[in-house]
């Protein structure tokens, strides 16, 4: 599934990031990396889905206060968490809040990889299609109401000239309008918006 190869990386250590990103990507998983919790948060709500690994100790958020925040939005990303700082009560409050691993500073290779495919576990069939439901809703609300409009026409399979006339607009409007569509979706063809509709709890009538 292609949310087991998506990896996000919080550290506010530029080397850290750019390390853990050469480690991961070597093996064969898909990496972003965020400077801090703040800026994952950000983007959280409209990435795919993956785990996640976060140092500890940050500025202004901290990688717990950040797993618990991620808990109380209802973002369900597995999270590893890594320290340089570790101790037996920062490793319990991490567990308890939901972490699926805690990993101390230094650390090899092996134990980080197992520890992300620990976290992959986590993302059973249901985890993950709750994850695209909510990315495809999230996508959906991004629309103008035009374009949910068109949006609609398009997933129940009207031409564009068809669109053009249920609309009172020109073709090439219509086209525009498409564009956009496409483009704030994500999606590269008809039967990917088709899916992602569908995702989102759209009726579709064709």
């Amino acid at each position: 599934m292609a949310s087991k190869h998506n990896v996000y990386i919080v550290d506010d250590d530029e080397a850290v990031r750019d390390s853990l990103a050469t480690l991961l990507i070597s093996a064969g998983l898909r990496t972003k990396s965020f400077a801090s919790a703040c800026g994952f948060l950000q983007e959280a709500a409209s990435l795919e889905p993956g785990c996640l690994i976060s140092d500890v100790r940050m500025p202004e958020m901290d990688g717990i206060a950040l797993l618990r925040e991620l808990k109380s939005l209802k973002l369900d990303f597995p999270v590893v968490l890594i320290t340089g700082h570790g101790d037996i009560k920062m490793a319990v409050q991490a567990l308890k809040a939901g972490a699926v691993d805690f990993v101390e500073k230094p650390y090899d290779d092996e134990t980080i990889l197992a520890a992300v495919r620990r976290a992959q576990m986590e993302w059973n069939d249901s985890h993950e299609g709750t994850a695209l439901e909510r990315i495809a809703a999230q996508r959906l609300s991004l629309l103008s109401m035009r374009q949910r409009e068109v949006f609609e026409r398009l997933v129940a399979g009207m031409p564009n000239k068809k669109i053009a006339r249920d609309l009172g607009i020109s073709p090439r409007t219509v086209e525009f309008h498409r564009l956009h569509v496409m483009t704030k979706m994500r999606a590269r063809g008809i039967s990917e918006l088709v899916r992602l509709a569908l995702l989102a709890g759209l009726k579709i009538d064709p």
